[in-house]
């Protein structure tokens, strides 16, 4: 399998930035360790990118759905073809663990596998007209040109879920990779060109998000933005391209609460408590901030976790064994660490971790605070990494009011053995994503993803409800 090109895919073809600008990709386990250097794409790459994808549209929109969803089918199958160096590649250049690494690239293929599905289910629906009995029927047309841009903490899924549907569904794609992890993003449309996709229907581009992203957002020909990162620039993304009139879907942050309730599976809590928020090195926005444990488990809570974190396998991603790998760059880790030192500045004490593990690495110990007050840095904010707080309540009431009582609404979980606590939860807790019995982390391609609150903007991603983002609804009157 041959690895792909450093380069833009622009209307079918692999190109260097129009400026020969590059940026280097670095090892963060490695960090003398160069990945490779890619292009640093400016204006110019960004509108050529566009034009192919406009020249397009018409072509790949009047394409039978079933012959688009076989295309996405082929695709997945060539990324099933090279599950194994994409997720090497994941690994090298962002850190992720292998065995996470290895999971995430198998879940693109699924996602396309579904998307491809779409191809041959009902795009509408038939009704008939109240005086004459004419048939009134709704149709589903794609939007346009998207332009997808996407975060650097999963470089292959995210993408690839983005992609997936916005193609389905007759759109064109301009899609935007994020700078610390663009090799494993390469492997997309080295895996549509094997499938036969047209040209200039899935373009990919490399860069600043400064630079690339405003023009994309900017930009006439383009009819809609799909965004994942960060609420700030999330949020400026969806004032400037609706002020332009585009369509807008935003996925940012979250400030995940996992309540560990007295009646629960304690073995069970810790082991959700633990993948949540250190997996992925706490590097998704998906991950476990706050732990409320009620006050009858607090200390045993405590114990196991700390055991299990003591037990747990921290640095080389590259080792299947590993279960926290490093930061993915020196920025990220230093906000990280600083985080950690504000959270003591404030009054936290660590339980565990706290620092770097030393070397050349970007590799962080997974971290626990106790003792932080509601209104503390930590209890507010979300630090983008291996660190997580624990919290005492007494009753479901206070639990649940603290878990709403910040501006963010992604991830929540339970623990219970309770149904009663367990309805509650998932009535009256603020989130997209509600988890009765398992991590804060984690989703299935063929239901809804996405945050409400602060976490979130428009239509959900993935299953069904992607049709609301990626396809514009008419409604047909036909009088013979």
């Amino acid at each position: 399998m041959t690895r792909p090109p450093f380069l833009n895919f622009i209307n079918g073809e692999w190109l260097p930035a129009a400026s020969g600008a590059t940026a280097d990709d670095c090892n963060p386990m490695h960090t003398s360790e160069l990945i490779g250097s890619f292009p640093s794409s400016n204006l110019a790459d960004v509108d050529a990118a566009i034009a192919a994808a406009h020249a397009a549209l018409k072509g790949w929109a009047r394409t039978p759905a079933p012959a688009r969803g076989a295309i996405l089918i082929k695709a997945a199958e060539a990324i099933e073809r090279r599950v194994e160096q994409i997720a090497q590649d994941m690994t090298a250049e962002m850190g992720k663990p292998l065995r996470e690494s290895r999971g995430e690239a198998g879940r693109g293929a699924t996602v396309l596998r579904y998307a491809g599905g779409e191809g041959w289910r009902a795009q509408g629906e038939l009704f008939q007209q109240t005086v004459t009995g004419g048939n009134v029927l709704t149709m589903r047309r794609p939007v346009g040109v998207v332009g997808l841009i996407t975060p650097w903490n999963f470089p292959f899924a995210i993408p690839v879920w983005k992609l997936a549907p916005a193609l389905a569904y007759g759109n064109t794609v301009v899609l935007k990779l994020a700078q610390d992890s663009p090799l494993t993003g390469l492997h997309i449309a080295q895996c549509f060109e094997e499938a036969g996709l047209p040209r200039g229907v899935l373009n990919l581009v490399m860069g600043r998000g400064s630079v690339i992203g405003n023009a994309l957002v900017r930009d006439p020909r383009v009819r809609a933005i799909s965004f994942t990162g960060s609420v700030t620039t999330g949020f400026a993304v969806r004032d400037e391209a609706t002020r332009l009139g585009k369509r807008v879907q935003l996925e940012l942050g979250g400030h995940n609460p996992l309540i560990v309730m007295a009646d629960a599976d304690l073995d069970r809590a810790v082991e959700g408590a633990y993948a949540g928020a250190f997996w992925s090195a706490g590097q998704k926005c998906t991950a476990t901030r706050r732990m409320l444990v009620q006050d009858a488990v607090y200390d045993t809570f405590k114990a196991k976790l700390l055991a299990r974190i003591d037990r747990g396998v921290v640095g080389d991603p590259s080792d299947p064994a590993t279960e926290v790998g490093p930061i993915v760059n020196k920025a990220q880790f230093e906000e990280i660490l600083a985080g950690i030192a504000k959270g003591k500045a404030e009054g936290g004490t660590v339980l565990a971790g706290g620092k770097a593990l030393g070397g050349d690495n970007y590799v962080i110990e997974p971290t626990v605070f106790e003792g932080v007050s509601d209104d503390a840095f930590l209890s507010c904010e979300e630090v983008f990494g291996p660190v997580t707080s624990l919290y005492r309540f007494a009753t479901l009431d206070e639990a649940i009011e603290r878990a709403n009582a910040v501006p963010f609404g992604l991830s929540a979980s339970i623990y219970t053995s309770n149904l009663t606590s367990a309805h509650r939860f998932s009535t009256e807790v603020e989130a997209g994503l509600l988890h009765v019995n398992s991590q804060t982390a984690g989703a299935e391609v063929h239901v809804p993803f996405g945050g409400i609150k602060s976490s979130g903007f428009g239509p959900h991603e993935q299953g069904r409800a992607a049709i609301e983002f990626y396809t514009e609804i008419v409604t047909v009157y036909q009088d013979i």
